[in-house]
């Protein structure tokens, strides 16, 4: 099977990378502007090519690999809801946004695929950029649809909502369907974690599982600028304390055969989940590594896009393309 060309900006830990991979799409090229994130691309893919930089400065002239690509993804930082478009950060998302759509006109890909919140699909303060990239998209000549995925219909046991655009040259689009769920019945956190949270010798990790029967609350990795490793805000927390997680912190490593589960105590009595427990409920493969220290593994985590909703999309891309079908995918995000 020829596998289609797909240059990937804002990679991150590589999680759309990843998806796009098992959906049968060869990355040319992965770019990111933070160190430790290609760190964590190239000890996973050292065959990838990785370049370390920033979108915003990046000259495609320097790069003739990326011409005649057929997809140009982009796993975009997560802009602010819409609450908070004034900020500062949010204007440099936006920006990022415009970049990548600027970057189409330069490398003429076959598709176009962008992902970030799901308010970026329909909420009034976004209407400006959503202007911005439909005159853009309508001169390059492609059309294009805005939607919204639910990682957790895809296996990811997350309930993560995920704003997609999909364009593609005109040819192309009356074949593309958004990608239907891949599951009947979302995937649970204890049945998730239960055997990580086993590895240790903890012998609650059953009675704990048992009653861990929702998906997660949204991972969130936060701000490079403030603060530490916790699940996210005091909502979050709050559903991580029903159960029994405590939220506000990640541990180093899985509980031990001597820890009491006695979450009715207070935080000192509920379990934590380690950044590769995270990791899973994001959904990646449990041997994909992740470079650096602790908040900065969770960081990247917390900001990836799960790899099971990029294979998805680039299975509706590819088809829509009209590529031979993938295989089915070689991973799994159970431990």
């Amino acid at each position: 099977m020829s596998e289609l060309r797909f240059v990937d900006v804002c990679a991150g830990a590589g999680g759309l990378a990843m998806g796009l991979e098992h959906a049968g799409f060869e990355p040319v090229l992965l770019l990111d502007e933070k160190p430790v994130a290609c760190d964590t691309l190239r000890m996973n893919r050292p065959a990838w090519q990785v370049l370390e930089t920033d979108l915003l400065e990046f000259a495609p002239s320097r790069h003739q690999e990326i011409y005649d690509v057929d997809l140009l993804s982009a796993g975009l930082p997560r802009v602010k809801s819409s609450a908070t478009v004034a900020r500062a950060e949010t204007k440099a998302e936006l920006r990022l946004l415009e970049a990548t759509v600027y970057l189409a006109h330069a490398v003429q890909p076959q598709a176009l695929l962008i992902e970030n919140v799901p308010e970026l699909v329909s909420a009034p303060d976004y209407e400006p950029i959503r202007d911005l990239i439909r005159d853009e998209l309508d001169h390059l000549g492609y059309r294009f649809r805005w939607f919204v995925l639910n990682a957790a219909d895809f296996g990811v046991p997350q309930e993560r909502k995920q704003g997609v655009l999909v364009a593609l040259k005109k040819q192309y689009f009356d074949a593309f369907r958004p990608p239907e769920p891949t599951v009947r019945e979302h995937r649970s956190v204890g049945r998730a974690l239960r055997r990580s949270m086993a590895m240790g010798g903890w012998q609650d990790a059953d009675r704990w599982a048992a009653q861990a029967l929702s998906v997660a609350p949204t991972l969130v990795g936060g701000s490079d600028r403030r603060g530490g490793a916790d699940l996210g805000p005091t909502g979050t927390k709050k559903a991580w304390a029903r159960m029994g997680v405590d939220g506000g912190t990640v541990a180093d490593d899985v509980p031990g055969p001597d820890f009491v589960w006695a979450p009715e105590t207070g935080r000192h009595g509920m379990v934590r989940i380690t950044t590769g427990q995270a990791a899973l409920l994001q959904g990646f493969p449990s041997d994909w590594r992740f470079a650096g220290k602790k908040t900065a593994r969770y960081r990247q985590i917390g900001h990836a896009s799960p790899p099971p909703v990029g294979r998805a999309l680039g299975l509706a891309i590819r088809a829509a393309l009209g590529a031979p079908a993938a295989p089915v995918a070689g991973y799994t995000s159970t431990p």
